[in-house]
C-alpha cells in the first residue's frame, strides 16, 4: 500500500467511515488528477499530495459522519474543484450531486474528473448561482468556502426544497455569521468536526427555513 493509500485509510479508520477499496482508489485517482491540472490551471494553493488528503479528501469526508447514509439529492454551490461534491459522490454512490460553479475553467476540470472517474450520479453545471434554475429543487445545499452564511442562503433560497436544508462546512464556530443570518432561516444544528490529520477547528451548520 502506498502512503498515501494509507493515510487516506488511516484516516477514513478514524472517522468510522468505511470505504470499499475501489471508493478508496478513486478518491486518491481523483487527488492524483486534480495535482495533474494543477499544474496547469492552479486550482488549488495546496499542491503536496499528502495535503490534498487530509485538506480536500478527509475535511471534506468528516462531515459525512453527521449527514448519515439517506439517499439525497445535493446542491454543491461554489464547487471549485470538486469539493465537497466530488468526494462526497465517490462516497454516497446513491447520493445525487450537482457541481455549480462560474469559473468554466473550474468546470472544466469537474467535467473531466466527473468522465475520468466515471461517476455517474455528477452533474456539473456552469452558472451564477443567483441565475440557476434546475427543473426541481434541492433537498440539501451545500458549500465550502464559498461565502458568509446569510450570502449562502439568500443566493440559493430558490434552490431549497420545502423541508429541505443547507449544510455549510466552516472552519470556527461562526458565532458572528449565525447572528447576521436573516429572518426566517434558523439553525438546526451545529456540529464540531475533527478531521485525521488536520490540527485547526471545523464545524458543519446545518439550517433551514421556518
Amino acid at each position: 500500500m502506498s502512503n498515501l493509500a494509507s493515510q487516506l485509510s488511516s484516516g477514513l479508520a478514524d472517522l468510522s467511515l468505511p470505504l470499499t477499496d475501489a471508493q478508496q482508489q478513486k478518491l486518491l485517482d481523483y487527488v492524483a488528477l486534480l495535482g495533474k491540472w494543477n499544474k496547469t490551471y492552479s486550482l488549488t494553493a495546496i499542491r503536496e499530495p499528502e495535503r490534498m488528503v487530509t485538506h480536500h479528501l478527509l475535511d471534506s469526508l468528516a462531515p459525512l459522519t453527521v449527514l448519515g447514509e439517506t439517499p439525497l439529492r445535493i446542491l454543491d454551490v461554489g464547487s471549485g474543484f470538486g469539493t465537497p461534491g466530488i468526494p462526497w459522490a465517490i462516497a454516497r454512490p446513491d447520493w445525487q450531486l450537482t457541481l455549480l460553479d462560474s469559473n468554466h475553467k473550474k468546470t472544466t476540470f469537474l467535467r473531466q474528473a466527473v468522465m475520468e472517474l466515471q461517476l455517474d450520479n455528477v452533474t456539473v453545471v456552469t452558472d451564477r448561482v443567483e441565475q440557476y434554475h434546475p427543473e426541481a429543487p434541492f433537498v440539501c445545499i451545500t458549500s465550502r468556502a464559498f461565502a458568509e452564511l446569510k450570502d449562502f442562503v439568500q443566493w440559493t433560497g430558490h434552490l431549497l426544497a420545502a423541508g429541505g436544508q443547507w449544510a455549510a462546512l466552516k472552519g470556527v464556530y461562526p458565532h458572528e455569521e449565525i447572528a447576521h443570518l436573516p429572518a426566517g432561516v434558523t439553525v438546526a444544528r451545529v456540529d464540531a468536526l475533527a478531521v485525521p490529520g488536520l490540527d485547526a477547528e471545523r464545524h458543519l451548520v446545518k439550517l433551514q427555513q421556518q
